[in-house]
């Protein structure tokens, strides 16, 4: 019984650690797929270079059918009021303002009116281009009976620098991959070692049982040879 529990623990460390393999150096968190998250965007650009603005409103019940159309509006830093520099809806994107032209392309959810994802993608990104995005689902959900429109906004603050640098939140988030991974390595060894014990204690008992059943054998058969002799005597 405890051979076989601790055989079914080796197993399992085995199972568990498979499923984190050891990343590669810089490599984030792998990204979750078929659902949908919101994550909230980055918030510093690196200048000259693209930079994606994300933006998404998770639809909180998927059976219903749903249709929306997205707005972005900026306001540069000392500037009090925002600008509308672009539009999405089931007839395509508009630039709506002079500034962007030729500088943004939709990154966001594609073949489908039911929008989640409202990302938008900088091209050439500029230090002009630092201060406050806002972001707008005008969405209307279909009920058996009657529409219902709603309207959700989100809030970027975007900083532009000359060089990247690297964000507390990708250091403790690779920390605490690693840290895991290693965790585990760890258990797994704890277990093996374990198993191997328990293995061995498994087979010297194994072999002491198969010792004594044999010397019970030959004492017993020594008693009845000697029983046999004594007969014929």
């Amino acid at each position: 019984m405890h051979f076989s529990v601790g055989l079914s623990l080796c197993l399992l460390g085995f199972a568990l650690v498979s499923l984190f393999p050891q990343p590669a150096r810089g490599q984030a968190l792998y990204e979750g797929r078929g659902a949908c998250a919101e994550v909230d965007s980055d918030t510093e650009a690196v200048a000259g270079v693209g930079f994606k603005l994300g933006c998404i409103s998770c639809k909180r019940r998927t059976e219903v059918v749903a249709t929306a159309t997205v707005e972005w509006f900026f306001r540069s830093k000392g500037d009090p009021d925002f600008f509308h520099i672009y539009t999405y809806n089931e007839d395509g994107a508009t630039v709506e303002s002079d500034v962007f032209v030729d500088r943004v392309d939709w990154n966001g959810s594609k073949r489908s009116n039911d929008i989640q994802d409202a990302s938008i993608y900088l091209l050439n990104v500029t230090f002009n281009d630092s201060g406050t995005y806002q972001c707008f689902f005008h969405r209307i959900l279909f009920y058996d009976n009657y529409e219902y429109t709603t309207t959700i906004s989100k809030v970027v603050e975007l900083t532009v620098v000359a060089k990247a640098t690297r964000g507390t939140a990708s250091i403790v988030s690779e920390f605490m991959m690693y840290f895991t991974v290693i965790g585990l390595q760890v258990w797994l060894l704890i277990e093996m070692i374990y198993c191997y014990k328990k293995i061995s204690a498994h087979g010297e008992e194994a072999l002491r049982e198969a010792a004594n059943a044999e010397y019970l054998a030959l004492a017993t058969e020594g008693k009845d040879n000697c029983g046999g002799v004594q007969v014929g005597e």
